[in-house]
């Protein structure tokens, strides 16, 4: 695989930003990102959460993914005595850069069993006929 800077820098810039969360309840979902030729999609894995608890913001390159998951339902008994705790709760954020302009309009998004995909298309390069003088 040929060596990518950019690439192999956003890599290490998420590990750090995992690593460096300050709050214990701090966790940061699973997330895929894939290219075509016509769009961008993030899939990102969200269990336990409801639609009211995904914040989505695009602009013209970039999106941006916030949540909330709870550590319990308000309406759950107290819980006295964890005996392990893998699953991260509390709030979360997560930015993505994108190379080429998104079609902001047209961007879609859908929770389906846990897991959030949106859809971004790119926008059109604008084409122009240059006259050789």
């Amino acid at each position: 695989m040929p060596w990518e800077p950019l690439r192999d820098l956003r890599a290490w810039q998420e590990r750090l930003e995992r690593l460096s969360a300050h709050h214990p309840e701090a966790w940061t979902p699973p997330i895929d990102v894939y290219e075509t030729t016509d769009r961008f999609v993030v899939s990102a894995e969200l269990p336990g959460l409801a639609r009211e608890d995904i914040e989505l913001a695009v602009d013209i390159s970039r999106l941006t993914i916030r949540g909330r998951r709870l550590e319990r339902p308000a309406d759950a008994p107290v819980v006295r005595h964890f005996h392990r705790v893998e699953r991260g709760h509390g709030a979360f954020a997560r930015t993505f850069e994108f190379a080429v302009a998104i079609e902001v309009a047209a961007v879609t998004a859908d929770l389906s069993d846990g897991v959030l995909t949106v859809t971004l298309p790119k926008a059109a390069a604008p084409f122009r006929q240059i006259e050789v003088q």
